[in-house]
């Protein structure tokens, strides 16, 4: 029997590939719960008078996320929010109801909205309807935009000071070589944890995951005996994207040089900080003519509006 090699007791489970660590499962969870809280210290993302609202699926990084916050911040001052997308065979109802049963279990409060509740048409609607149009438009797209406007809308609505997200490593170093790819300069220091928030309107977005690889969120969630939303949905593999692309080459990286995408984050969070603290007094963004939301600069439809337009909803 090998030994953890954090406690020197217990009998060692887990092989922890970017330390070379043998671990035991109460040593493993142990040091998920103090990376996410030393990352949300080291960043300042929650005070604790915060009102915090959790962005929540029924996938193991959002049970991951409503875990750790219920321990780390008061439970009363969270509330969960579950969005239904409406895709066929993927949004499962017992899926939600294992969420909210987990949330109140933590004393977190459980809210679920919709998509067709929110705009008036299921994701799957939507996706019939642009290629209807013969539109080049990603499913991905339309669920993204949309995922982001009705969290933002409700943070606000319920008077919350952070938004969390259950964005791991993966999706974190995922999107920020996708933006260095696409030279895209504001989404590069949008996407650090001391971005300014452009606008009264929007609640700052705070990603107490962003050190846990993804691999991680998968054992830990085995190990509280949460089961996990396994069912992916039918629209990822539908057309192949860049981002689907960097990720089969960091998955390709991390096996050969483990460590690396961790590396490769805390390298550009440092070489970021420069620069964001330089864009901190940017002006505030312009209001959508059409909704009141804001939207880029030197857009007048925001890219919800917009994409609703182009397939007769808006």
């Amino acid at each position: 029997m090998i030994k953890c090699q954090r406690c020197g007791i217990r009998q060692a489970i887990i092989l922890q590939q970017h330390t070379g660590l043998a671990l035991c499962k109460q040593c493993f969870i142990e040091d998920i719960v103090e990376r996410v809280r030393r990352e949300v210290k080291r960043w300042n993302m929650v005070n604790p008078n915060d009102n915090v609202l959790l962005a929540v699926s029924g996938g193991k990084d959002s049970f991951v996320l409503l875990d750790i916050m219920s321990m780390i911040h008061d439970p009363s001052k969270q509330v969960a929010l579950s969005i239904v997308e409406g895709v066929e065979g993927y949004n499962r109802e017992e899926d939600i109801e294992k969420m909210r049963k987990y949330a109140r279990e933590r004393g977190i409060d459980f809210i679920k909205v919709s998509f067709k509740e929110f705009i008036g048409a299921s994701l799957d609607e939507l996706v019939t309807r642009s290629w209807e149009k013969g539109l080049n438009i990603s499913p991905c797209t339309y669920c993204g935009t949309l995922r982001r406007r009705i969290m933002n809308y409700y943070a606000r609505i319920l008077g919350m000071d952070k938004l969390a997200t259950a964005h791991n490593l993966d999706d974190e170093v995922q999107t920020l070589l996708l933006n260095i790819v696409r030279a895209d300069r504001m989404r590069l220091i949008q996407s650090h944890p001391k971005a300014p928030v452009l606008s009264d309107r929007i609640v700052r977005k705070i990603k107490p995951l962003r050190k846990v690889y993804e691999w991680e969120t998968v054992m830990y969630s085995y190990i509280k005996g949460f089961r996990f939303q396994e069912t992916e949905c039918k629209y990822i593999y539908l057309r192949p994207t860049l981002r689907a692309k960097i990720r089969e080459y960091l998955y390709r990286l991390e096996s050969e040089k483990p460590g690396s995408l961790l590396r490769l984050l805390e390298t550009m969070d440092n070489m970021l900080e420069k620069i964001v603290d330089i864009h901190q007094n940017l002006p505030k963004l312009p209001l959508c003519k059409k909704c009141g939301e804001p939207t880029s600069y030197g857009r007048e439809l925001c890219k919800v509006c917009e994409l609703l337009e182009k397939i007769g909803l808006g």
